[in-house]
Parts: C-alpha cells; sequence; structure tokens
C-alpha cells in the first residue's frame, strides 16, 4: 500500500502532513489542530499517532487538543522530551519501525535546536524534515552549532535523488532570492525560482521538493562543492566553514 500524504498548511507559514500506511494514518507535527481536523474529517480518517521533530510551538501547538480528540500516541525525540508534551515514546535513531512503504527511520539532525529528528520513509522515498533541510534553505541554528547542522544536512546528501522532502514551512520564496544572491548564474536555480513564484502566485505550496532538486539549487547543501568555496573565495576551507559563511549570510539576508 503507497503511502497517501497531505500536505496541510497551518498557523501563518507552517506545514503540517497526514500520512496514510498500512499502519493506519500518523500526523508529522501538529502547529494547531483546527486545520488538521478538518483534513482528517474530510477523508473520513482517525488519527492513530503524532510525530513530533522539535520542540518549538510552531510544531507542537495542536498535540494536546488531538490527543484529547483522538486518544492517539505521541512520539517524538527523547533529546528533547523534557521540552515536549508528555510522550508515549520517546525516540532516539535505530528506533525504527512500521512496515512496507511505512517503515520510518527516525533521524537526529540537530542545530536548529540539539535534539531536532527527522522521519526518513525510504520504501516511499519521502523524508519530513521540518526545520532542518528546508526548500532551498535549512533552519536557522538557535541551539546548535554550524559543524553540527552540517552534519546533520550531510544525512540528507545520502539519500536517493528521487526522495521528496516534505519540509516545516512556506519559505521557499525568500529562500529563492537568498539562494540567487550565492549562485546568480545557476540555470537550475533560475528555473526553480520562476516556477516557485508561479506557485505562490496561484497560492499553491511550494513542498514538497525532492532531495535532487536541493542538491542542484540549495547552497546549504552546495557548501561542500569545490565550485562554491571558489565562488565564496573559500577555496581551502573546510565544507563546514563554507557551509557556516552562506549561514551567516542568510542571516543577514
Amino acid at each position: 500500500m503507497p503511502l497517501d500524504i497531505v500536505t496541510i498548511p497551518c498557523l501563518s507559514d507552517n506545514y503540517a502532513y497526514l500520512v496514510k500506511g498500512p499502519d493506519g494514518v500518523c500526523l508529522i507535527d501538529a502547529p494547531e489542530a483546527g486545520p488538521i481536523v478538518d483534513a482528517l474529517e474530510t477523508r473520513g480518517w482517525s488519527l492513530g499517532a503524532i510525530m513530533i521533530t522539535h520542540h518549538h510551538h510552531d510544531h507542537v501547538g495542536g498535540v494536546a487538543e488531538l490527543r484529547s480528540k483522538y486518544n492517539c500516541h505521541v512520539m517524538g525525540p527523547k533529546a528533547e522530551e523534557s521540552k515536549l508534551p508528555p510522550l508515549d515514546m520517546a525516540l532516539e535513531e535505530g528506533m525504527n519501525g512500521g512496515n512496507g512503504d511505512a517503515y520510518t527511520v527516525p533521524l537526529m539532525v540537530p542545530g536548529h535546536t540539539l535534539g531536532h529528528m527527522a522521519f526518513h520513509f525510504p520504501n516511499a522515498q519521502a523524508v519530513f524534515t521540518a526545520d532542518s533541510l528546508m526548500a532551498l534553505g535549512c533552519g536557522r541554528l538557535f541551539e546548535g552549532t554550524p559543524e553540527m547542522m552540517w552534519n546533520s544536512l550531510s544525512k540528507f546528501l545520502e539519500m536517493p535523488d528521487e526522495t521528496m522532502v516534505y519540509s516545516g514551512h512556506e519559505y521557499t520564496a525568500s529562500n529563492a532570492r537568498f539562494a540567487l544572491t550565492i549562485e546568480p548564474d545557476n540555470e537550475a536555480l533560475q528555473a526553480r525560482a520562476k516556477e516557485i513564484e508561479a506557485k505562490r502566485a496561484k497560492g499553491e505550496p511550494t513542498v514538497p521538493s525532492s532531495i535532487g532538486e536541493e542538491k542542484a539549487t540549495n547552497p546549504f547543501l552546495r557548501a561542500g562543492l569545490q565550485e562554491m568555496k571558489d565562488r565564496l573565495d573559500m577555496s581551502d576551507a573546510s565544507d563546514a566553514e563554507v557551509f557556516a559563511e552562506i549561514r551567516h549570510r542568510k542571516d543577514v539576508f
């Protein structure tokens, strides 16, 4: 049974995701309850589990209401358990589970927060990245270091190009404008920026994207390329140092 993935806009620019597979329906992050309840009721679905990526309120604000309404299990990173709503299961890397396309691999991807987790569905070629890897960007380093975030992003670089990336925010248009300041001659980026502009003009989400697209256009994932190092006059710098420079430029963009 292939996964049925529903993208749910929440708050002003967040996304939550319903994932229906052979094990039932789970939710990736719960920014607010209302739109998620509407999406479930429209489809006649119940909710079996909530999988939290990190502790920020715009990813957990709807957990209590959804738990009360659906009596669902709540899972999230053990590393942030003290900052999260009460967990029925505290997750660490290696605690893989599920069947078929719903087989899930929790990945620790610290940087945005120290205990940030992503959820990889390798059989379905999907990964839910929240505020780690984003479409044409990455999360701001509120708690972690550049080295930490670069190591986290490197986990996504190892995934097949066909893997679809379901990130946590609609920041893509702004990310595209910044990316063009780093690589103005990148033809793939130029084309993608136009596609993003057209989607947003019609009110359409810019997620998901693919790992292949991100490798070709996302400056944060391209920090390890020699061509990027040369462009930034950092030819002899480490990958993490180049990433840190790009992150700094984005922070002041």
